[in-house]
């Protein structure tokens, strides 16, 4: 899934507030700080959920016929494939 950047600052900004709002949390650098950082962190997720979308895609593309995209079985392989790529991430 593709976010814009605005969005992603949308939510570092959303999940900041939240962590500001928590006792339990002591800040040691300064909100925006934590804000960029967060942002990096989803970034980076939304690449490597992205690389696995990709992987998922080739594997079915590599099979000996075709099968349609929206089909059943497109669905069933692509569960398949996108589970085994994020297993092998160990999420």
């Amino acid at each position: 899934m593709r976010i814009s950047r605005d969005k992603v600052n949308v939510l570092a900004r959303a999940v900041s507030d939240v962590l500001k709002q928590m006792d339990e949390v002591e800040f040691i650098e300064d909100p925006n700080t934590i804000r960029q950082e967060t942002r990096k962190i989803l970034e980076e997720l939304l690449n490597q959920e992205a690389r696995i979308d990709v992987a998922a895609r080739q594997k079915i593309e590599s099979q000996k016929r075709t099968i349609l995209e929206g089909s059943q079985e497109w669905d069933i392989l692509y569960r398949k494939y996108y589970n085994e790529e994020v297993k092998k991430l160990g999420v």
